[in-house]
C-alpha cells in the first residue's frame, strides 16, 4: 500500500472512531435498556424489536426480522461486488437467581450479551454515520442472531416439534435456513473478567453434544411395597457414577468435560420414582473427541439403567461445535487494538475456553474472530457478574471491530480476500449440516419386565 493510501485509511479510520465517540450515549442507551430486560433464547421478541427499532431510527436501514424465530438483520453496500463480512451480537440473557439485577424469573444478562448487542451497533454507528462505509469495497450484514445459550431444552424441543426450529442454537439456525449462505467472514466479541489486562485474541473452545435423558422405572408405594417398583432414580445415579468411572479414560488434551443435572427426581417422596430426567453436556476440544466422549457416556448411562431393570430413552441433541481460531484476521485485529492504544502487555494472546460458543459453528465454515473483552469483574453466568468498565466495553471493542472492518474491505477488499484465498473450510454447509443431522436421534433401551 502506497503512503497516500495509507493516509487515505488512517483518515476513515479517525472518522469512524469519531462517529462512536460522538453517539456514546446512544450506544450507552441500548446496552443499558437490554440489560435491563433480558429474555431467554427463541423469546428475545422485545429484545429484536429494541434492534429493530434502533436500526430504522437511528440508522435509516431496512431490517429483515425473524431471521430465525427471533431475531434480525440490516444491511449496508447491497450493491458493491466485494466479499460480504457479517457484525454478530447476540441477543439472550441467562438464568442466574442470584444475581442482583435478575428479573423474578432469574433471567439475567450475566452473559455479557447486551453488550455485544450494542457494541455491534456501535459498529454500524460508526461506519454509516461516518459516511466510511461507503469507501469500502465489499458489503456488511449487522445480524443480531438468537439463542446462544443452549438452555430450555424442553421449550426449544416444543418449538422443533411444532417446525419452527430445527437446532437449538441460532447460529446453528442461521447456517440452515441460509443467513449465512452469502457471507464470507463474520466477526463479533464477548466479554470476560481478564483481570488486570484489556483484551484475550485468539481464543479457542470446546465443542459439545447435548443430551435430554430419561429413567423409565415403575411406581409403588415407597414405604410399603418398593420392592414391587423400579427405582429409575437409582438407574440415573448409577449412570451418574458411571460417567464419573470414565473421566480417568479421557486424553487431557482433548478436555473432555460432562456435567450432568438431574431436572426431575421422582413425582413426590412417597412413591418409587418411576419417572426422572437429565440433562448433559459431553464437551472436547476436537470433533472426534466430541464423538468418542460421548460414546462412553450413552454406555454409562444405559448401564445404569441395565442394572436396576429401567428403560432409557436417551435424545441427542446436536450442541456446539470447538471454535477455531484464523490467525491471519487475528492479527489484523491485534494491529488495530495497539493503534487505540491498548498496551501489548495488555492484550492476552491465546486463551483456552472449556466451555462452549455457537460461534464455533460458523469458524468451521468461514474464518471468523471473537476476541474477548475486559471490563466486567466475576465469572460469567455467577451472582459476581458484574460491568465495572461501561466506557470501556460499550466503546472500544466497536472501534476495533470497526476498524478492522475497514483494513478488510479497504483497497477493493484486499485483505479479505487474502484470507479468502488461503482459506479452507473444516467442514461445508453440507457437511456441516449432515454432522449435525447425525447427531440428532433417540436411542431407547429396554430393560424394564413387562
Amino acid at each position: 500500500m502506497n503512503s497516500k493510501m495509507g493516509i487515505e485509511k488512517e483518515k476513515m479510520k479517525s472518522k469512524v472512531i469519531s462517529a462512536i465517540e460522538e453517539n456514546r450515549n446512544l450506544i450507552f442507551d441500548i446496552g443499558r435498556k437490554i440489560y435491563q430486560n433480558p429474555e431467554l433464547g427463541y423469546k428475545e421478541f422485545e429484545t429484536t424489536k429494541l434492534v429493530k427499532e434502533f436500526f430504522k431510527n437511528e440508522l435509516n436501514l431496512n431490517v429483515v426480522d425473524n431471521i430465525a424465530y427471533t431475531g434480525c438483520k440490516a444491511q449496508i453496500n447491497e450493491d458493491k461486488s466485494g466479499p460480504k463480512i457479517a457484525v454478530l451480537g447476540e441477543l439472550d440473557g441467562i438464568v442466574c437467581n442470584g444475581h442482583q439485577d435478575a428479573l423474578d424469573s432469574g433471567a439475567s444478562h450475566t452473559c455479557g450479551h447486551n453488550i455485544q448487542i450494542a457494541g455491534m451497533l456501535a459498529v454500524a454507528i460508526g461506519l454509516i454515520k461516518s459516511d466510511v462505509y461507503k469507501e469500502l469495497d465489499g458489503k456488511i450484514d449487522f445480524i443480531a442472531t438468537p439463542a446462544e445459550e443452549f438452555v430450555e431444552l424442553d421449550y426449544r424441543n416444543k418449538l422443533k416439534e411444532k417446525g419452527i426450529i430445527k437446532y437449538f442454537g441460532g447460529k446453528q439456525e442461521l447456517i440452515r435456513n441460509g443467513t449465512f449462505d452469502d457471507v464470507d467472514i463474520s466477526i463479533m466479541f464477548h466479554v470476560l473478567d481478564t483481570g488486570d489486562k484489556k483484551v484475550l485474541v485468539g481464543p479457542v473452545s470446546n465443542g459439545f453434544i447435548g443430551k435430554d435423558v430419561r429413567f423409565i422405572g415403575r411406581e409403588a408405594h415407597a414405604g410399603n411395597a418398593q420392592h414391587k417398583g423400579v427405582n429409575a432414580l437409582n438407574a440415573a445415579l448409577l449412570a451418574m457414577n458411571n460417567i464419573n468411572a470414565q473421566k480417568e479414560t479421557f486424553l487431557d488434551s482433548d478436555k473432555v468435560r460432562i456435567h450432568p443435572i438431574i431436572t426431575k427426581g421422582g413425582d413426590i417422596v412417597n412413591v418409587v420414582p418411576a419417572d426422572v430426567r437429565m440433562e448433559s453436556y459431553t464437551r472436547a476440544r476436537t470433533v472426534q473427541a466430541m464423538i468418542d466422549a460421548n460414546e462412553k457416556v450413552n454406555r454409562s448411562l444405559i448401564a445404569g439403567a441395565m442394572a436396576v431393570g429401567a428403560n432409557i430413552e436417551i435424545k441427542e441433541l446436536p450442541g456446539y461445535l470447538p471454535m477455531l481460531k484464523h490467525q491471519n484476521m487475528e492479527v489484523i485485529l491485534f494491529k488495530n487494538l495497539l493503534s487505540l492504544g491498548i498496551p501489548q502487555d495488555d492484550i492476552i494472546q491465546g486463551g483456552d475456553f472449556t466451555g462452549s460458543f455457537d460461534l464455533g459453528d460458523v469458524s468451521h465454515i468461514m474464518p471468523t474472530l471473537h476476541p474477548m473483552f475486559g471490563g466486567i469483574r466475576g465469572e460469567l453466568h455467577s451472582k459476581e457478574y458484574c460491568i465495572v468498565d461501561e466506557e470501556y466495553l460499550y466503546l472500544e471493542p466497536a472501534k476495533a471491530l470497526a476498524l478492522t472492518i475497514i483494513d478488510l474491505l479497504f483497497d477493493n477488499a484486499k485483505e479479505a480476500k487474502n484470507i479468502l484465498k488461503d482459506f479452507v473450510p473444516a467442514m461445508t454447509k453440507e457437511e456441516y449440516l449432515s454432522f449435525m443431522d447425525s447427531n440428532d436421534k433417540i436411542i431407547k433401551k429396554e430393560f424394564l419386565d413387562k
